[in-house]
């Protein structure tokens, strides 16, 4: 049975206020990002909430969702998918690997392209491993990869050691962050108290020593964030992979345009059916709330803790060198019209970026042939 908004709010809000109580009346943003999303049941992706909007279709004045509360690669075009396999076939057989690790996996539409894709290859495939903190998501994974039977297998824990090829789509921009604010020359950590009529949660700053990478010039009030979940789940990939490599692929900047003084409002940001805003206070369990990848604080996770960067490039010119231009010649106009927004510079092709790590010694990486960024981080 659906829930209803009523439903998911009253007891999300209870469970997050008692956990702002027995902390002394404050939490951390990070702390009540990770709660609006995951608390179990509750939380927007611990729901049996409709989260991914279905393939798009497309019409005499333009391309609709259908449902949902966002549109992500693999349910905008089955192509997505099919591209990065190449990918992961070159990777595969370069590292002497045969299992590939998704996280957040979704719908299950991304794992079921990169399948297909592969058998069609003749890839050989030992496994495919997915971890999702969602049951419900689970659950429609289950359902969209049947047909692939025990190949496909979840898992509620990393093993001790693993190997193969790791892919992650928009994962680390669900990933809990700090906010760091500047105000009137000095820094705080915003973080979340209850309101005063205890109908919902105001924004409470506290001084901290915690800074941004980069000192952002001008005295400016400022807010930021840091994303020491995203780089500790980097670092665990790296103290765990025996044998592999790593793409994740998220909307984002290199540090410098991370931390420009002209971005002084953040990047937080919800979304709820198919629409954004600013508030992430507001009916928490009822919309996504994300944060932009800082690429450049990744790469030096992944460095510190053993791995070597790859490459990193835009979304548009991985999937181009990854021989997307060669799907679309063979697909009818409506799969075109759909899959050119995963390359346009105006939907994803610029704003979303891609970065490759591996264990050992890089390799010339097929999706970063051509346009690779990595200087900029």
């Amino acid at each position: 049975m659906a829930t209803t908004p009523y439903s998911l709010t009253a007891p999300l809000h209870s469970a997050i206020a008692k956990a702002i109580a027995a902390d002394g009346g404050w939490i951390g943003f990070d702390r009540y990002m990770a709660l609006a999303l995951y608390t179990p049941g509750l939380g927007y992706y611990a729901n049996d909430g409709l989260i991914f909007s279905q393939m798009p279709t497309s019409g005499q004045d333009g391309v609709h969702a259908v449902g949902g509360d966002f549109v992500t690669a693999p349910e905008m075009s089955p192509l997505f998918g099919a591209t990065l396999a190449r990918q992961i076939a070159q990777a595969l057989q370069v590292t002497q690997t045969d299992e590939i690790w998704e996280f957040g996996a979704g719908s299950g539409a991304l794992a079921l392209q990169v399948l297909d894709a592969l058998r069609a290859q003749e890839v050989p495939l030992r496994r495919y491993s997915i971890m999702d903190l969602s049951g419900t998501l689970r659950a429609r994974q289950q359902f969209t990869l049947a047909k692939y039977g025990d190949l496909v297998q979840w898992v509620g824990e990393l093993p001790a050691t693993m190997q193969g090829v790791v892919v992650g789509n928009e994962v680390l921009d669900a990933m809990p962050v700090k906010l760091l604010a500047r105000l009137a020359g000095h820094w705080h950590e915003r973080g979340v108290a209850i309101a005063s009529d205890q109908a919902g949660f105001v924004w409470q700053d506290r001084p901290t020593d915690r800074r941004p990478a980069l000192e952002i010039a001008g005295g400016h009030d400022y807010l930021t964030e840091v994303h020491p979940q995203a780089e500790a789940f980097v670092r665990t990939l790296a103290d765990k992979l025996a044998a592999g490599a790593v793409f994740l692929i998220d909307y984002g900047f290199p540090e410098a345009e991370y931390y420009h003084p002209q971005r002084h409002m953040g990047t937080v940001m919800c979304h709820r059916a198919h629409r954004a805003d600013p508030d992430p206070l507001a009916e928490p369990g009822l919309k996504d709330i994300t944060a932009h990848v800082n690429f450049t604080s990744i790469a030096l996770a992944a460095q510190g803790a053993g791995l070597n960067v790859l490459g990193y490039c835009t979304q548009a010119r991985f999937l181009m060198n990854c021989g997307l231009v060669d799907l679309l010649g063979a697909a009818s106009l409506p799969e075109r019209a759909n899959a050119q927004r995963l390359i346009m510079e105006h939907e994803m092709g610029e704003l979303f970026k891609v970065i490759g790590l591996c264990k050992g010694a890089p390799w010339d990486a097929l999706g970063f042939v051509a346009g690779d960024r990595t200087h900029t981080l």
